[in-house]
């Protein structure tokens, strides 16, 4: 079956569908019939609107939910500014950190779990592209955390969809809309301002996370493939409303706002949503639900097929990130150099591994935890071993990736790349290049004896040739 077998058992309900109208109410009741905006709402609840997209946003892009909850999500104290001088995640004219703008082929060794900090505190930016402020670009940041939050603490982004990808250790995220529990194999993404608090039920946890400045992230267009395949609609799970009551505790709410980060507190809980209706929620998906396409018949086609989710910039087909996955798959065609080409891309793309080992790069030195960053026009492909593996290789059916999971943060921007992810990580594979394309090794040969075209031998060192067969001979 086309689904996870996880070691850690799932614990909530979810409603189902990408892009849905959904409603849900946790007390029977609680969610108003055709008014959105009651003079009183039922049970004595608030009414509040949470927009994702402007009011005017086309049918077809506005995204909205409407809230029914215990006290508004404003009444908190001021925001005061936070732990200015360590959490900086927006480089350039906003902060003290700067991009490194570098062409070379980038790859980092297994990032470190770390279990002295909590979800905030875990998040490492490491590349990234454009400016929060003016919502364009995306951060590509490493999570490494080994505490929960504060059980009076929440969080939330108010720079971006959060596109979370756990590769070590299971999170236990309670949002203001439901719960959701997000273990390796499946991501998570919760949209702009959300309000969440993550607790780590088994242990300390790391992983991958893409931060969209600008729209919302939508499922690709399916073109010739027809109405089902890659990542389906039914198969993504939205939670349920879940709510708290508590309101006389204080509690901390923390705001990244423009890469730098913020607190306020108030006396009740933020978690207090009792009903709610809309298509602007959290969501996760199991990738191993994905329906994956190839090629049945010869070469291997544009890792566009392997989308799960894009968010398009205002070019149709050109994304500022896709979100790529490479899962166990067969490979059939014929007459074929079946891993990844050689490749030069006007695309940005960012690799992780979940686990396993990703048939690209089969030398060694690409692992789980770890990544690499082939950048706009920065050439890259398969290692010698694999090439020369796949080159000699015996066509027959096979399956790949068997066991392993790889994925990619690809984007239409240049990727700078934080003074942290260079140097402070200490990650970086200083030998990348050596260790990958150093030992590739010339297979052209001349063909023996030379043939003649257009006069002149192909070696370069032949006769005149026959006058009479040589086109517009001077």
């Amino acid at each position: 079956m086309p689904l996870t077998n996880f070691k850690t058992p799932e614990k909530y309900e979810y409603q189902n569908g990408f892009g849905a109208y959904h409603e849900t109410e946790a007390v029977e009741g609680a969610l108003p019939i055709g008014a959105n905006n009651p003079q009183k709402a039922p049970l004595g609840l608030y009414n509040e609107k949470l927009s994702g997209t402007a009011f005017t946003a086309p049918r077809h892009e506005n995204q909205q939910t409407w809230l029914y909850r215990i006290l508004p999500a404003s009444a908190h104290g001021p925001f005061e500014a936070r732990e200015t001088s360590t959490f900086d995640t927006n480089p350039g004219v906003h902060g003290k950190e700067r991009w490194h703008q570098i062409p070379n082929q980038l790859r980092w060794d297994p990032f470190d779990l770390d279990e002295t900090v909590d979800w905030v505190h875990s998040l490492r930016l490491v590349a990234g592209a454009g400016d929060p402020t003016m919502k364009s670009g995306l951060g590509i940041f490493i999570f490494a955390a080994g505490k929960d939050m504060d059980p009076h603490e929440a969080f939330y982004s108010a720079d971006g969809d959060l596109l979370i990808v756990p590769q070590h250790g299971v999170l236990d995220i309670h949002t203001e809309l439901g719960k959701l529990l997000v273990r390796p194999n499946e991501i998570c993404v919760i949209p702009r301002g959300i309000r969440h608090r993550i607790t780590l039920p088994e242990g300390p946890v790391r992983g991958y996370m893409l931060e969209l400045y600008q729209g919302h992230f939508q499922l690709p267009e399916l073109g010739p493939i027809g109405a089902n395949g890659l990542a389906n609609i039914r198969d993504f799970q939205v939670p349920i409303a879940a709510f708290d009551d508590d309101t006389e505790t204080e509690h901390t709410l923390l705001a990244k706002f423009s890469g730098h980060l913020f607190a306020a507190k108030q006396n009740h809980t933020p978690f207090d949503v009792v009903a709610w209706h809309g298509n602007y929620y959290p969501y996760k998906y199991d990738l191993a639900r994905f329906n994956t396409m190839g090629s049945i018949s010869y070469d291997h086609p544009d890792p566009s097929i392997f989308t799960v989710l894009t968010a398009q910039s205002d070019h149709a087909g050109t994304a500022i990130a896709d979100f790529v996955i490479f899962p166990p798959r067969w490979l059939v065609a014929e007459d074929t150099f079946r891993p990844p080409w050689y490749h030069r891309n006007t695309m940005s793309e960012f690799m992780g591994l979940i686990h396993g080992q990703y048939d690209g790069k089969t030398g060694g030195g690409f692992q789980p935890a770890g990544a690499s960053l082939h950048n706009v026009m920065s050439a890259h492909g398969p290692d010698a071993a694999t090439h020369e593996k796949a080159r000699n290789a015996e066509l027959k059916p096979m399956k790949v990736g068997e066991g392993s999971l790889a994925f990619m943060f690809e984007s239409c921007l240049m990727v700078g790349v934080t003074e942290w992810g260079l140097n402070k990580c200490a990650k970086v594979q200083r030998d990348y290049n050596a260790e990958s394309w150093a030992h590739l090794r010339p297979h052209f040969k001349r063909p023996t004896p030379a043939k003649v075209v257009n006069g002149v031998a192909k070696d370069g060192n032949g006769e005149v040739g026959d006058k009479a067969a040589v086109p517009h001979y001077t």
